[in-house]
Parts: structure tokens; sequence; C-alpha cells
């Protein structure tokens, strides 16, 4: 336990779907898993016809799977991979109480039933995380066997965003489950695209920056001009969507 709320802090679930894949026309899969510490978690997969690369996207920290529908549908027509999306728990429909150790537990169990799907090769998933999500796609990388991974929106680690808006706190008592992509990321060995937007007002950009000069190649960065948080794919546009295609099919077992 922490010395302040987690919830209403750093996470902010919404329990309620604003609709599913199928709305956008999209084929999914409505999938439900288990943790290791037996929490029921629910994501969808959407597969794309013939391609061999599954994206396993973690998301941010805010509402829920459902409130990532239109990006979903733009990054299936123009990636064309397949994509699984989960929600945390206390998120959506998945069940317990959020915490940082609990999304870890999440994004670990989520790889685990990825891979173990008969229709999913498991020597072609791409970790796609952003904002929150991204430490913990990076923790993922660093454990895991993955053919890349796209941190967009990143921050490096929850010292320095306590630093950023709680600095009138005291710091972390010793034993605190933390982020720390930065301590991280030097250790991820597959390629790596780090995405992030100009004006970016939540996360600043020294963070994206600073997590892409420490990691070991291959990397690359992408600076989405324009781009705040929360609308990098729609800043982006077309070219965003083409660098994400293209970092995939570059990609190699």
């Amino acid at each position: 336990m922490t010395f302040f709320p987690e919830k209403g802090t750093v996470f902010f679930p919404d329990p309620t779907l604003i609709g599913t894949p199928a709305d956008l026309g999209l084929a999914y899969e409505e999938v439900f898993f288990t943790t290791d510490d037996g929490i029921r978690l629910h994501g969808w997969y959407v597969p794309f016809q013939k391609s061999s690369i599954t994206l396993l996207w973690f998301h941010g920290n805010a509402g829920n799977i459902s409130h990532r529908l239109e990006n979903i549908a733009l990054l299936h027509a123009h990636a064309r991979v397949n994509i699984f999306i989960f929600d945390y728990r206390e998120y959506g429909k998945s069940e317990g109480e959020i915490s940082k150790a609990g999304t870890f537990r999440d994004a670990f169990a989520a790889f685990g039933y990825l891979c173990s799907r008969a229709d999913v090769d498991p020597s072609r998933v791409v970790l796609f995380g952003r904002s929150l999500g991204s430490a913990l796609a990076t923790a993922v990388a660093v454990e895991r066997p993955c053919l890349g991974i796209i941190l967009e929106s990143a921050f490096t680690s929850t010292d320095d965003v306590m630093r950023l808006y709680f600095r009138f706190l005291p710091a972390l008592p010793p034993g605190t489950v933390k982020y720390d992509s930065l301590a991280l990321i030097g250790k991820v060995a597959v390629p790596k695209l780090v995405i992030h937007g100009e004006h970016d007002e939540i996360i600043p950009l020294w963070m994206g920056k600073r997590l892409y000069e420490t990691a070991s190649p291959p990397k690359e960065f992408y600076l989405i001009r324009g781009a705040t948080h929360n609308d990098t794919y729609l800043a982006g546009g077309e070219d965003y969507f083409k660098k994400l295609k293209q970092f995939m099919n570059n990609l190699t077992p």
C-alpha cells in the first residue's frame, strides 16, 4: 500500500464499455484470461487476414479498451496486423482492484495468454505501450521474447513523474512498487521505436528522448510535430501509420 491513493491519482479506470470493434465493422473475439493471482481480465483479439504479426497493446491510465476503438480501427486498417488489447484489473470488464503491482501481473498474463493462442505466432509478437502502458511493455520486453517494441508518449519513471506532479510530497518509501522504464530500457535487446508528440502536455518530450538515448540499438525515434499527449495518431495522420507499418514490416525473427 502506498501513502497516497493510486486510484484517482495514477489510475483512472472506467468500468463501462462504450462500444465494441463490431461497431466499427471489425471482426473480433471477446477474450477472458486469468492472472497468476487469480484475477479475471478482459480483452479483444482483432485479427487481420494473413498477417503474421500480432500487436499486444498496453493502453494508458484512463478509460478502458473501448475508448481506443477509433485508434484500433485505424491501426488495424493501416498497419494491417492482428491486434490484442486488454484492460488492466478494475478497467472495463476486468475484475479486481487496480494497483501498480497488479498491472505488472496483468501485463505478463496478457503476454502469456496471447502466446498460448493457436492462431498467434509467439515469435511474431510486437509490444505496443502507450503512456502508462509503455512501462509495462518495457518490463515484459526485458523478461519475455518478442519481435520488437513500440513506446509511445512514454515516461521515464515513477520518480520522475512524482517530481513533475507531486513535488510537494516526500519521496516514496522503500519497497514501493514503481515503474522505471529508464532503468530497464537498456536491457531490451529487440528493435525499439520511440514515438512522442512535440507538444505533449502530460509526459514531456524530454522523457521520450531520454528513454531513446538510454536504449541500446537497434532503435529509432519518431517525433510527431504538433501532437499533444492524446492525439498522436491523429496529428501524425497517414505518416504515423506508415511509420508503424514500416517498423513492423522490417522486423525479422
